[in-house]
């Protein structure tokens, strides 16, 4: 039986998820930058068609432009919060959890979901790649494959 490590500073020659833990590669390890890059890519994409499809935002002009991101705050808390990943997420292999590898919950999907909609937590991390979001909800994005 393995005994995870407590949340804290990553050791100074560690790699990310080191103080949680968690591989340094493969299934269970941190998710890196480029796949979540292209995850959030594609939840906005898909945000952005269905805010066009059921609220009349055009990529023109027309609705408003926040419709968007309400739609992307909506899609994040009720996918994050109980099934731990949005499209983006599955499609890159990747899911949301709890820093100790539990499931997210409601209350930290809602933290994580306000704050990645700043946008500002959401590209402000740590020297190991770790959000700001992700801090302060208590969660980390893991790869799944």
């Amino acid at each position: 039986m393995t005994t995870r490590k407590q949340p804290g500073p990553e050791p100074a020659d560690g790699y990310p998820g080191a103080a949680l833990g968690m591989p340094t590669g493969g299934v269970g390890s941190m998710a890196r930058l480029g796949p979540r890059v292209i995850a959030v890519i594609i939840d906005w994409l898909v945000c952005s068609v269905i805010a066009a499809g059921f609220f009349g935002y055009s990529f023109g002009g027309g609705g408003t432009s926040w419709t968007p991101l309400a739609v992307f705050f909506v899609e994040n808390l009720l996918l994050v919060g109980t099934i731990g990943s949005t499209l983006g997420h599955r499609v890159m292999g990747m899911q949301v959890t709890k820093e100790s590898g539990g499931p997210v919950g409601p209350l930290a999907g809602l933290i994580r979901s306000v704050l990645l909609c700043l946008f500002v937590p959401a590209v402000i991390w740590d020297k190991y790649g770790r959000g700001m979001h992700d801090h302060f909800a208590g969660t980390v994005l893991r790869r799944v494959r």
